[in-house]
């Protein structure tokens, strides 16, 4: 029994510093890529770089349009997904009794999940901007986002709901309370956390997404007048701020303005995973 313990000792150890070494390699890559990014890219973040857009006749370069546009994208997204992705999860979770729909459907979300991104963009151009008639437009790049992101809504608030205790449910329902009461009253407050969170998440999947807007937002670089006409607001075309980042790297070989660009990302992701995480803690603690 000795040399079989003896040999377990050394496949624990074995196996922790495989586990440490991992670990300790993931961060030292993380950091790696981070620093480098900042390192690159800070240095020629200016006022004037932030707040023009770019013209070739003053010979400026400014990313103030594809802010506006990530912006644009990011709200319009939020308006259609929410209701859309909560509702439904609502729906599957609280109200559907056919088990085998139910599995259906999840099936489908996860399935939706894995399927690479320019699948979307090309399924998003012929549907919204040949079908719909809606061109190459920031609308037609934020609809087909909401298909992208409406499967992780789904799911993350799905489980978010499944943590409510039952007893919760019985305890409203005797009562007096209705279902739907129930729900908005009892149901929904206890998981919130999960949902907020998980839409704060869907946020930065918004943001970094590239290859579905390049076929169906576009890539101009000019400044949208979003309060002019309607037809204007519908079908206005432009470059969000990874569409950007691959323009300048990929087209122009303008590789510090993609580096600032990338920078300005990797600030905006930061800010959104520890807003996720602040905003869990301080629901969790009510």
């Amino acid at each position: 029994m000795k040399p079989l313990s003896g040999k377990r000792k050394a496949y624990d150890r074995a196996l922790r510093f495989l586990l440490y070494f991992c670990a300790i390699l993931t961060c030292a890559l993380l950091v790696f890529v981070i620093g480098y990014i900042f390192v690159n890219g800070l240095p020629h973040i200016t006022w004037e770089f932030l707040s023009s857009e770019t013209s070739y006749i003053k010979d400026t370069i400014g990313i103030l349009p594809n802010i506006l546009n990530t912006v644009y994208i990011v709200v319009v997204t939020l308006i259609f997904i929410l209701p859309l992705g909560v509702g439904a999860a609502i729906y599957l979770n609280e109200y559907a009794r056919n088990r085998r729909l139910v599995s259906a459907i999840e099936f489908a979300t996860e399935t939706l999940t894995g399927i690479p991104s320019i699948i979307f963009g090309l399924v998003g151009m012929l549907f919204f901007c040949q079908l719909l008639g809606l061109k190459a437009s920031l609308l037609a790049g934020a609809l087909t986002l909401v298909i992208m992101t409406l499967p992780t809504i789904v799911r993350t608030t799905q489980e978010a709901l499944k943590t409510v205790p039952q007893s919760y449910r019985e305890a409203a329902l005797g009562l007096g309370a209705g279902k739907f009461r129930m729900i908005r009253t009892v149901v929904l407050p206890s998981s919130v956390d999960g949902i907020v969170t998980g839409c704060i998440l869907s946020v930065g999947r918004i943001v970094g997404e590239s290859a579905a807007l390049l076929f169906t937002a576009g890539m101009g670089m000019a400044l949208n007048d979003f309060f002019g006409s309607f037809d204007q607001f519908i079908h206005s075309s432009g470059a969000s701020l990874t569409v950007a980042l691959y323009v300048y790297a990929k087209e122009r070989a303008e590789f510090d303005v993609a580096f600032a660009i990338a920078a300005i990302l990797m600030l905006l992701t930061l800010v959104i995973n520890l807003t996720a995480k602040l905003v869990g803690k301080k629901l969790k603690k009510r």
